[in-house]
């Protein structure tokens, strides 16, 4: 594991259901090794962590989409996907390659999914936090998580609901891959 990252897991009061590991995705294939772990920098994993016990209070739990991802992911989502809007070029890196964002939803008491509208990864406009067209409980539930990831330190994006990434995301430097999570698809 790189040194500049910690694993996150099911002890830390979270659901950790990697999309990426799974064909449950934007490529509809998995990107991921089966055996992929959730893993931040530190101090983003702190962040969720209190994230969770947030969540907790309120009666609801989190799940974790994402978190790190290998440049080379990141290469294969710019290719099939090159809108900026969505996609970070991997030219560039990702903030989820600095290993300071997550994407992640929000569970009721009993682990099921909250309306949000719309799944994870579904990159259109109806993603987007301000959007109108969604009904007042799918809007009421990304407003709870908003608040959950404010209130734990992160900043959203407009165009994910899913997607919090920490304040000055850009001024950690991207890291190496790491064999925590090895990209299977090319």
């Amino acid at each position: 594991m790189l040194p500049d990252l910690i694993e996150v897991s099911q002890a830390d009061g979270l659901r950790i259901a990697l999309a990426y590991a799974t064909p449950d995705n934007l490529t509809g294939r998995p990107v991921y090794a089966p055996e992929a772990r959730c893993v931040l920098r530190p101090v983003a994993a702190d962040g969720l962590r209190r994230a969770a016990r947030a969540a907790w209070r309120a009666g609801l739990s989190l799940i974790v989409y994402d978190a790190y991802r290998p440049a080379a992911a990141q290469a294969v989502f710019w290719r099939i996907l090159p809108d900026p809007r969505y996609v970070a070029d991997a030219a560039q890196g990702s903030n989820h390659t600095r290993g300071v964002a997550v994407d992640v939803g929000l569970l009721d008491a009993d682990g099921v999914p909250l309306d949000m509208g719309t799944g994870f990864d579904d990159m259109r406009d109806l993603s987007h936090h301000d959007h109108d067209g969604l009904p007042p409980g799918a809007q009421r539930n990304r407003h709870m998580l908003l608040g959950i990831m404010l209130q734990a330190g992160f900043r959203s994006i407009p165009t994910e609901w899913w997607h919090y990434e920490l304040p000055g995301a850009r001024e950690y430097a991207l890291l190496p891959e790491s064999d925590m999570v090895r990209v299977v698809m090319d």
